[in-house]
């Protein structure tokens, strides 16, 4: 059997990190790991010249980021008291 190169081991850490995040409860839990399998998509799609494989995820990872960001900015900070 021939050894797996790295980019190969690139694509199917990817699809394992979005299957995992797909089994997630937690929203912030799946939406880091989704980022982290899209991030590895776009790495490996690059590489191989898959442009709709790279593009394509590059946006997910972006909605995934806006997320993020949406979901960090509403939690209360610490220390501050969250406004009646």
């Amino acid at each position: 059997m021939e050894a797996l190169n790295t980019i190969e081991l690139i694509g199917y850490s990817a699809s394992v990190m979005v299957a995992i995040s797909l089994m997630m409860k937690d929203i912030v839990w799946l939406r880091c790991l989704n980022f982290t399998g899209c991030a590895l998509f776009v790495i490996y799609g690059i590489y191989i010249s898959a442009w709709p494989v790279a593009g394509m995820n590059a946006f997910v990872a972006c909605i995934n980021v806006y997320h993020l960001f949406k979901i960090f900015r509403a939690r209360p900070q610490a220390g501050i008291p969250a406004e009646a």
